[in-house]
């Protein structure tokens, strides 16, 4: 046949130190190239198939979705590599030393990349965290926009994209505001002068907030008269809302609200200042200092 040599070619192997003869036709190498081709192309298309045809008709979020797309494309490299080796002729007994020799690298040199790897899985399975869940690492809140082997991708509010290693992810402190209910609340501190209708001004502030329509009934919001400051009576409105989608909006409307009703019910908003006495008991005494250049 004209494809004989395919077959007819062999090659050796030598692994350890001992000479074993192993047939590896040039088939064998034209089929595992064929198969490598394979698996590449199913890892890169076959999650996007799934996400289109089957995963977005089931009730998942898009977490849920993300890390199943993800564990399947390292289903399918996996099983490509079991199915090259098989071919090769490659089993435990033959590549335990190599298998061997690469811990002690990954011991040495490959740890940080490996514990990264490793944290990586526990997120796709614990799922701590999840695509499109909004989180504060270090001071700095965005969106999870990507879960990735080595690290995680998180979008801020400003469109910067920071990529945290997932080790630091599973090992360092983590505030998840979506993990389990979008709802937040919304604290809004205001500062009214002495001698101001303190009940007037708790009243206007809970109106404030139910008068808006992305402001929660269940939990209701209330205020509190939370102590004397030192140029002003400090009072707190506290409102939940669903999600955190609108929340600056929503906060610049509460403060224009209670500012307007505040200003129709003539509060004072106070602000810093300081009282100065002069003892008027007695002439004040001036001196005129003049000063030689």
């Amino acid at each position: 046949m004209a494809l004989g040599f395919l077959t007819d070619a062999n090659l050796s192997l030598y692994p350890g130190d001992t000479v074993i003869e192993k047939d590896v036709t040039l088939g064998n190498v034209t089929t595992v190239l064929i198969l490598l081709v394979i698996t590449v192309l199913a890892a890169r298309n076959i999650p996007g198939v799934l996400e289109i045809a089957l995963l977005q008709r089931l009730p998942l979020s898009i977490g849920g979705r993300y890390a199943f797309t993800t564990l399947t494309q390292y289903g399918i490299v996996g099983a490509g590599l079991v199915a090259i080796f098989d071919i090769v002729g490659l089993d435990w007994s033959k590549i335990q030393w190599l298998v061997a020799a690469l811990s002690v690298g990954l011991g040495f040199g490959l740890q940080e990349i490996v514990a990264n790897f490793i944290s990586g899985i526990i997120l796709l399975f614990e799922r701590p965290i999840r695509v499109g869940d909004v989180v504060t690492i270090d001071n700095t809140t965005g969106m999870v926009s990507r879960i990735r082997i080595r690290a995680t991708t998180i979008v801020t509010w400003d469109k910067q994209e920071l990529l945290i290693p997932n080790k630091d992810l599973i090992t360092g402190r983590l505030t998840n505001w979506t993990l389990s209910d979008k709802m937040s609340r919304i604290t809004i501190t205001v500062g009214i002068a002495y001698g101001s209708d303190v009940a007037l001004a708790l009243k206007l502030l809970v109106e404030a907030a139910t008068g808006h329509e992305e402001i929660l009934k269940d939990p209701a919001p209330f205020s509190t008269f939370e102590g004397f400051g030192d140029n002003a009576l400090t009072l707190v409105l506290r409102a939940y809302v669903g999600s955190l989608e609108n929340r600056l909006a929503i906060v610049t409307a509460l403060h224009r609200a209670i500012n307007d009703k505040f200003n129709a019910a003539g509060l004072s908003i106070a602000f810093p200042q300081r009282d100065i006495h002069l003892d008027a008991s007695k002439p004040l005494e001036l001196r005129l200092v003049s000063r030689r250049g």
